[in-house]
């Protein structure tokens, strides 16, 4: 893990390395999370896998911990976008 900056919106990115050797951009802030395949959440957790997750839930319940990727939350998403 490393910490940088988004090209577009500035912002502090914590770039995390995917089981498939890609670096994933994600917010640095840690946050807790729930495991559920119906949640409209995402999150990398820190040996970089993908779960799709709730926010909210029993905290004696939670999965664990982890980061919000930044396409979720930068103000310039469309930029990085491949175009179809």
């Amino acid at each position: 893990m490393s910490i940088g900056r988004c090209k577009r919106c500035g912002a502090a990115v914590l770039w995390i390395k995917t089981p498939a050797g890609k670096n994933m951009p994600c917010d640095p802030a840690a946050v807790t999370y729930w495991k559920d395949s119906n949640g409209k959440g995402r999150v990398v957790t820190p040996n970089g896998e993908v779960v799709r997750c709730s926010f909210d839930g029993n905290p004696d319940e939670a999965t664990g911990w982890g980061y919000i990727p930044h396409w979720g939350t930068c103000t310039h998403p469309d930029e990085f976008r491949r175009k179809k």
